[in-house]
């Protein structure tokens, strides 16, 4: 299954490492694909074995200290 999400505040690499590591701790997710807009809203693709429920993906994006827009 595919999720995509958007998420505001990230600008750099370190920015999408820190995203992409609070994601692939989430149950079942095997990939996440970020398309960094610096400064802007960035697309974000999870790629999971299950349903991801909204509430969580935005926990795990908040624990990176970022924002679902």
């Amino acid at each position: 299954m595919q999720t995509t999400v958007n998420v505001s505040g990230m600008t750099c690499g370190h920015c999408v490492r820190s995203v992409t590591e609070e994601l692939t701790e989430l149950e079942g997710v095997e990939s996440v694909d970020v398309d960094l807009v610096a400064g802007g809203v960035s697309p974000v693709v999870v790629t999971s074995t299950r349903e991801l429920s909204a509430a969580e993906i935005e926990e795990a994006v908040e624990e990176a200290g970022y924002t679902v827009a």
